[in-house]
């Protein structure tokens, strides 16, 4: 995936779209209430070569980023709350390792499942 090299006094570094997908990934597997991730049509499963990444796209303006994010939630939980943490943590967790600003951390309920 494309990476946009960030310049700085030493040299430049460039973060690939993969990278940025397996943090987001990680991120959200530990969040309260997720139960996976859901990959989006047939071409995404087809493609995807680490599983963990599925549901995670990136999208990159510069130095910014956007994750879009598909998750199955835990049936019974309050859906607004576990996608405000998601978000959230998903947000810090990317910007603290990457260094990149997040510009959006749009979450998508795709299903909502017994954990059991």
């Amino acid at each position: 995936m494309e990476a946009t090299p960030i310049t700085t006094p030493l040299g430049r570094i460039s973060i690939s779209s993969d990278a940025i997908a397996h943090i987001a990934a990680r991120a959200v597997a530990r969040c309260y209430g997720v139960v996976g991730m859901s990959a989006r049509g047939r071409v995404p499963r087809l493609l995807t070569r680490d599983r963990e990444r599925q549901g995670v796209e990136i999208g990159r303006d510069g130095d910014s980023v956007s994750i879009g994010l598909h998750v199955v939630v835990e049936h019974g939980l309050n859906l607004a709350e576990v996608a405000a943490t998601i978000r959230s943590q998903v947000g810090y967790e990317v910007e603290r390792i990457t260094g990149l600003r997040i510009a959006a951390v749009d979450v998508h309920i795709d299903d909502v499942k017994s954990s059991g």
